[in-house]
């Protein structure tokens, strides 16, 4: 596992720019709580990154 924000951690080996990118975009969003997790098989989505658990807080996706 890799920390690589406050907001974000990391479960896959093998992790794309473009995929890292839109990840430590959404867990910048004030909604997102208490982190991102991006699972092994995480990669670019539209909009949201596919393979990754988005817990939130006050709202609802």
């Amino acid at each position: 596992m890799e920390r690589i924000n406050a907001k974000l951690y990391n479960w896959a080996s093998i992790l794309e720019e473009s995929t890292r990118n839109q990840a430590l975009t959404t867990a910048s969003m004030p909604f997102i709580f208490p982190h991102l997790a991006l699972m092994p098989d995480a990669h670019l989505g539209r909009g949201a990154t596919v393979g990754s658990v988005i817990p939130t807080l006050g709202a609802m996706s």
